[in-house]
C-alpha cells in the first residue's frame, strides 16, 4: 500500500515558501518584465540597424519568443537564491519588527509568534528578491545586447547580429542563473 502523508494548510504554505515554484502572480510578472525587456532591441535594430520591422516580423517574433523563455528562465532561478540569502539578512529586523508590533500581548504564543515571523520574513524576503532579480537580469541583459550589437558583432549583417545578439545574452544570463544555484 502507498500511504499518503496529509499536511496542514501551514505545512503546505511552509513548503511552498522554500519551494523552487514560483506562483501564478509571480510567473505571470516574469514573463510579463521577460517579453518586455526582449522586445527593447526591436527598436535598436528597427532604428539604427535599419531593419524593416514589417519584413523582419517572423525574426522578430520567433527570436523574442526564445528571449523571452530564457530570461524568465533567469528569473525563477536567481529568484530562489536570492529569496534564501534576504531571508537570512532580514531575519532580526523582521523578527523585532513582529514582536513589536505584538506588543506585550501575553496571550501570544512562542509557536504563533515564530509563524508570525517566519511568515513576515518570508514575504519580505520573496518580494525583494523578486525586485533585485528582476533588476539584476535586465541589467545584464540589456548590457550584453548592447555590447554584442555594437562591438562582438557589429561586422555581421542586421540579422544575424540581432539573432546572435539577444540569443547569446538570453542564453548567458539564463546559464549564469543556474551555475548561481550550485553556489549557494
Amino acid at each position: 500500500m502507498v500511504k499518503t502523508s496529509k499536511f496542514t494548510k501551514e505545512e503546505e504554505l511552509l513548503l511552498q515558501d522554500f519551494s523552487r515554484d514560483v506562483s501564478k502572480k509571480t510567473s505571470l510578472i516574469f514573463y510579463f518584465n521577460a517579453f518586455f525587456v526582449s522586445v527593447i532591441p526591436i527598436w535598436l535594430f528597427w532604428r539604427i540597424h535599419m531593419m524593416d520591422p514589417l519584413s523582419s516580423s517572423p525574426l522578430f517574433v520567433i527570436i523574442t519568443g526564445a528571449s523571452t523563455y530564457l530570461v524568465a528562465f533567469a528569473y525563477k532561478n536567481t529568484k530562489f537564491v536570492l529569496k534564501h540569502k534576504v531571508a537570512q539578512k532580514v531575519e532580526e529586523a523582521v523578527t523585532k519588527e513582529v514582536l513589536k508590533q505584538l506588543g506585550d500581548n501575553k496571550k501570544a504564543v512562542k509557536n504563533e509568534k515564530d509563524e508570525r515571523v517566519l511568515w513576515k520574513k518570508n514575504e519580505v524576503a520573496d518580494s525583494e528578491a523578486t525586485t533585485f532579480t528582476l533588476f539584476y537580469n535586465n541589467a545584464m541583459f540589456l548590457m550584453m545586447v548592447v555590447v554584442g550589437s555594437f562591438l562582438i558583432f557589429r561586422t555581421l549583417s542586421p540579422f544575424y547580429n540581432y539573432s546572435l545578439s539577444l540569443l547569446i545574452a538570453s542564453g548567458t544570463i539564463a546559464l549564469f542563473s543556474t551555475s548561481t544555484i550550485k553556489n549557494k
